[in-house]
Parts: structure tokens; C-alpha cells; sequence
């Protein structure tokens, strides 16, 4: 239960009335419910379609075309968002652009800035350049691309003429594109020869000739020299220069486009099968960011954002969107903790960022490390990827000082968040601050009912106009029911469990598909980590809860230790403090020293995926290598696990 003890932050009265949450709800026409939170998001979810009407008169948003129906569906899946309305998502990041668009900062710590003229003009080439090529409304251009301009100017290229845009990072392997891109049959490829990391060039032109011979709808390559090697790769299809493509400026055509228009393909982690193509629209991806951007996020005309993600990630996505509000976007390129952990906040201070977007794990990674950064210009820390303990909401109060710090939790699958923050609120350790505005978002039981003050499954009991539009491949919709919609009809069960309090903060307590259940009580390994990982000799953990017959059920707990470590004493204080600060049920069956803990590429921990490595499963049958960290580290647990097996 939260109590007034457990607050670390309360915005000053001049923080909330000058926040862009306060100056949306002094804009609103028919809305009585004055300053309270939660007032306003029960308003914003009673009338969706009122509700998100006016996020778009907010912003300005500029919506052709005739309404030919309500503005929100009122069942799902299925249901059109602002029918007969079109709009370009391009055109509206792009309106709003700062006159200093990005600062692109790379490995070795140099920075180069692009202006909005700049960007505009790069855009309005590449796009003139597609059309050229025959790219018309729904075919694909597939990207290779770090965490640099060449990105950005591609997407919003991609997303000015109608065809839809997918982007992997460089350090995936030729088998891990391919096992995206050869779903989504591109036309075009956009490729880099290589990426700095660490201090290191990693080439990649012999990866990058794999993935175009193993593409045969590929009629056209564009060749992005990053390393320079001043050569372009041989290939039985037209090659184009990046600098020859994108030079010659201008001003950027705007395709008028139906509001659900398909905008980019994101792929799911491929931690539970081949990685599935999530499909969304313009119109409701514009609204949804806006919507977190500028009123969960307070940010502003002038601004500096920056996120620390690849191409990869969602949260790469949320920060092109920054442009939309007026923010200036800084893109950190290379290793974000090389040479230390303090990287990314001497970028942030080096750079006069506002508002700093990190994973959890990163934050943790601090807090064991004992980190002092400066903070700089620093108003807002949020974090996501995976909850934050208390320990670590602590660490940021201690010492950032009055920075608001604002945990979210949303994911991929809606682009948006869930829950997240609320300039308005206070922060109360460990919890996240909000719902967020029009989303209907509960706990349920195991019958469906909604819940308070205990756990349930995250449910989403109406439509948000960023839920996918479909999967990729699935013409029937049946996978992508299957995926949401089969456990509770007609609501959208996300697969996390989450406890909400009557003041309508949470806590997100882990995906519910690696709950332990032990004996019959079922255990959230969140609950494990917040202890196992406050022990200053262990780095990282993971537990998975494995059933290996009708009676036999095993629960190892690994662990990443620290250097000097000794693992016999490590595993005896483990099991002391989980007997005593959750129940003996929590004890692990075994301690299990690895030399690390596998995350995907976006930093969440493989849990499933080691499960069923020691139910007998083939590694390549659980997870695609592309997809994770460290795929060397990942055969390491399969070969405990066919050890074990073996024993």
C-alpha cells in the first residue's frame, strides 16, 4: 500500500501548473473533473473517441479526408481509428522540427549536429529517389542501419511516400535479418558497410552481400560507406551511393494517406519463436507518441531527448517522434557503458539533455557501481525495459537530485505505453505513477474480474489506436488473436502481471509466462531479483521454474557474480535471504554461477527461452541467436542444461 512515506519526488506547484499536461487540460472544452489525475483519465477513457480528438486538436494535428464513421472502434481486434480521415506521419514529424533537428553522437565521443534544413532536404531526396524507383504505397524498404541520421532520414523518407519501413540494427547476424526481412519481401534494401562499437570498426560487407543474395525481391540497394572503404559491394542489382542519393536538398512531398495506413514493421523479440512482424498504422502511432511525448513526458518545444536504444528497439521509434513535439534528438551511436557506465550521462550533460530515456538495467548497473553523475540540464530520467527495484528508484533520488524519474512499462506490440508518468504526481518508490491517459488498463484474476492491491494479469479492456493493425503474414488475423486475445474474449492480455493501488500507481511484477509455481503457489521472479540482486556480489540474476515430468519441477537460480566472489558463500547467503525476506518457497533448488545473465538485444532477460533448454529443447528451437546479447553465452546455458539432463 502506498503511503505518504514512500514518497521520493513531488513536482513544485510551478512544475505542474507550467507542465504541458496542466496547459492540455486548461485546453479542454467539455471537461469539468478539475486536477485530478485519475479524474481525468477515467474522462479520458469513458469517450475515447472524444478523448483522442482532442490530443489531435492539441497538436495541431492536421487530418484530411471526410469522417465516415465514430472517430474509435468499440470492439477488438478489428475496428477503424478517425475513418475516412488520412494523414502522413512523416509530414508532422518533419513540420515541427527544430531548427536543430539531431545531434548524432558517435563511439569515439565526437558529435556532428544536422539541421532541420538539412534533414528536410536529405528526406525530400531520398524520397524523390524511391518513387524513382518504383516504390509505390505498401512495398517495403528493409534497413541495416546503427543508431546515426542515416535512420532517421530513412524512415521518415520511407513514411513520406506510403511504403513501410523496417530496421535492424548492424551487430545482427545475416541469418538474424534475414529471419525478418525475408517475411516482408522488400524492394529496397538500405545497408551500412559496417558500425563502430567499443572503440572497435566491425565490418559487415560480407554479411550485408548475404542478405542481399538471400533477397531476391530486392530491386534496388543503397549503400551507406559508414567505415569508408570507398567501394560499393558487387551485387546482380542496382547499388546506389547513400551521399550521391540523399544529396541535392529541396523540400519533401507528403503522400495523403488513409489514417491506418501501414506505417513500419516492428518484429518481436524472437525469444518465443520466429520473430513476429507487428504491423502499425500512421495516424494512430502519430497520436499514441504525441500523446506520451508531450503529455506523460513533459516534453517540449527546444528540448533535448535522448534514448538510449538501437534501431532495433521501440524506444529508438518513441525518440524519432521527439521531432514531432519541437525536441531536438540526440542519437548516442556505439557502446553506451564504454569505457565506463558513466558515458551516457556525460553525453546527457555534455549535450544539454532534458529529458534522458534508459533501461532499468542500465540504472542498476549504476547504483552497484556506486556512480555520481553530473546531471547538467538533466528535468527528467525515465526508464523502462524491465522494473526498476526500489533500491533503484532510490539511487536516482539520491543522486540526481530533483529530477523527476518516471518508470514506464508498455511495449513493442502497441508502440505506447500502458502505464508510465504523470508531471503532476509524486513518485512513490518502486512504483510506476499512472495509467495512461486513454488506456483502459486493469489487473485481472484468474475469472477475468479486475483486481486492486493484488497482483493480475495486465489487461486492456478497450481499443488504443497504436495496437497493431495486424501481424505480418497472418491473413486470417488468427495468430494475432491467438497472441492477445485468446485467454480473455475481447480484452487484451499483454502476458505481465501488474498491482495497482487505489491512487492508481502499480507495479509491474514480470512477464506472466515465466511465473514460478511452485508447489502450487505461483511466484514472480521480479520478487527474487529485487533481493538476490541488492547483494553487492552478484551482478545479475535469472530463475526460471522448469516442470520436467507429471511430479519433478526444478528451480535453479543463475547468477553473474562479481569478480571476487566466492560461489559457495554467495549461494549460502542467497538462500538465507530469500528464506528470510520472501519464504522458503523461494529458495532456489540450486545457485547456479554463469559467467552472465542472456538479455535480448533491447535488455530483457531470456527467461523462456532457458526454460525450455532444460525441458530438453534444441537451442535453435527457442530462440533466434539474432536476437540476443550474447549468443555464445546462451549455448553455455544449453550446455548446462544438457548436462544436467545427462547426470
Amino acid at each position: 500500500m502506498s503511503t505518504a512515506h514512500d514518497i521520493l519526488w513531488t513536482p513544485s506547484r510551478t512544475r505542474q501548473e507550467g507542465s504541458e499536461l496542466a496547459r492540455y487540460r486548461r485546453g479542454l472544452k467539455d471537461y469539468d473533473g478539475g486536477g485530478d489525475y485519475l479524474a481525468l483519465w477515467r474522462w479520458s477513457t469513458r469517450d475515447l473517441g472524444r478523448f483522442w480528438e482532442s490530443v489531435a486538436e492539441f497538436e495541431d494535428v492536421r487530418l484530411g479526408g471526410t469522417p465516415t464513421g465514430p472517430v474509435a472502434p468499440r470492439e477488438m481486434p478489428g475496428g477503424t481509428w478517425f475513418p475516412g480521415r488520412t494523414v502522413n506521419y512523416a509530414e508532422h514529424v518533419l513540420r515541427r522540427c527544430p531548427g536543430e533537428a539531431l545531434v548524432v553522437v558517435d563511439d569515439d565521443g565526437t558529435s556532428h549536429k544536422v539541421s532541420r534544413a538539412e534533414l528536410r532536404g536529405q528526406v525530400a531526396a531520398l524520397s524523390a529517389a524511391l518513387r524513382r524507383m518504383g516504390v509505390a504505397h505498401g512495398d517495403r524498404v528493409a534497413a541495416v542501419l546503427p543508431n546515426r541520421a542515416e535512420a532517421v532520414v530513412g524512415l521518415l523518407a520511407c513514411a513520406a511516400v506510403g511504403a513501410v519501413w523496417s530496421v535492424c540494427s548492424p551487430e545482427f547476424g545475416a541469418d538474424g535479418v534475414l529471419s525478418r526481412f525475408a517475411q516482408l519481401e522488400p524492394k529496397v534494401l538500405i545497408l551500412t558497410d559496417g558500425y563502430h562499437y567499443g572503440g572497435r570498426r566491425h565490418e559487415r560487407t560480407d554479411e550485408m552481400r548475404t542478405v542481399i543474395d538471400r533477397l531476391p525481391s530486392v530491386e534496388h540497394v543503397l549503400w551507406v560507406d559508414h567505415l569508408h572503404f570507398g567501394s560499393l559491394p558487387t551485387a546482380d542489382r542496382p547499388v546506389s551511393l547513400w551521399g550521391t542519393v540523399t544529396a541535392g536538398g529541396g523540400e519533401p512531398e507528403f503522400d495523403e494517406l488513409p489514417f491506418d495506413h501501414p506505417l513500419w514493421v516492428l518484429f518481436s523479440s524472437g525469444t518465443t519463436g520466429a520473430p513476429k512482424g507487428i504491423v502499425h498504422g500512421h495516424g494512430g502511432v502519430l497520436l499514441e507518441h504525441l500523446k506520451v511525448l508531450r503529455l506523460h513526458s513533459d516534453l517540449r518545444v527546444g528540448d533535448r531527448f535522448l534514448n538510449v536504444a538501437s534501431t532495433s528497439w521501440v524506444v529508438w521509434n518513441m525518440l524519432v517522434s521527439g521531432l514531432a513535439v519541437g525536441a531536438t534528438i540526440v542519437l548516442l551511436d556505439g557502446n553506451p557503458v564504454r569505457p565506463d557506465l558513466g558515458r551516457v550521462f556525460r553525453v546527457a550533460d555534455e549535450h544539454d539533455v532534458d529529458t534522458l530515456g534508459v533501461s532499468a538495467g542500465y540504472l542498476h548497473a549504476c547504483l552497484k557501481a556506486g556512480l555520481a553523475p553530473e546531471t547538467g540540464a538533466l528535468r527528467t530520467v525515465q526508464v523502462t525495459g524491465s522494473p526498476l527495484s526500489t533500491d533503484g528508484f532510490r539511487w536516482v533520488h539520491d543522486r540526481l537530485g530533483d529530477v523527476w524519474l518516471t518508470s514506464m512499462s508498455g511495449g513493442t506490440d502497441v508502440c505506447s505505453i500502458f502505464v508510465g508518468g504523470a508531471p503532476t504526481l509524486p513518485v512513490r518508490v518502486g512504483r510506476i505513477q499512472a495509467p495512461a491517459l486513454g488506456v483502459c488498463v486493469e489487473a485481472w484474476d484468474e475469472d477475468g474480474k479486475p483486481v486492486v492491491g493484488e497482483r493480475g494479469e495486465l489487461v486492456i479492456t478497450q481499443p488504443m489506436p497504436s495496437m497493431p493493425l495486424r501481424f505480418w503474414n497472418d491473413p486470417d488475423g488468427r495468430r494475432y488473436r491467438e497472441s492477445y486475445f485468446s485467454v480473455y474474449a475481447g480484452a487484451w492480455r499483454h502476458g505481465d502481471f501488474i498491482e495497482f493501488e487505489p491512487d492508481g500507481s502499480s507495479v509491474i511484477h514480470g512477464r506472466s509466462d515465466s511465473t514460478l509455481n511452485r508447489q502450487g503457489v505461483r511466484m514472480g521472479p521480479a520478487d527474487i531479483y529485487r533481493v538476490v540482486e541488492a547483494l553487492p556480489e552478484v551482478r545479475e540474476a535469472l530463475v526460471v521454474g522448469a516442470e520436467l515430468g507429471e511430479d519433478a519441477y526444478y528451480m535453479p537460480l543463475f547468477v553473474a557474480l562479481q569478480e571476487d566472489a566466492d560461489p559457495e558463500a554467495v549461494a549460502r547467503r542467497v538462500n538465507q535471504v530469500l528464506r528470510e525476506e520472501l519464504s522458503p518457497r523461494h529458495v532456489p533448488d540450486e545457485v547456479v554461477p554463469m559467467r552472465g545473465i542472456p538479455h535480448t538485444r533491447t535488455g530483457k532477460k531470456i527467461e523462456v527461452p532457458v526454460k525450455r533448454l532444460l525441458q530438453g529443447a534444441s537451442l535453435s528451437d527457442v530462440v533466434d541467436l539474432g536476437a540476443v546479447d550474447d549468443s555464445a553465452l546462451l549455448q553455455e546455458y544449453a550446455e548446462f542444461a544438457h548436462t544436467r539432463r545427462k547426470a
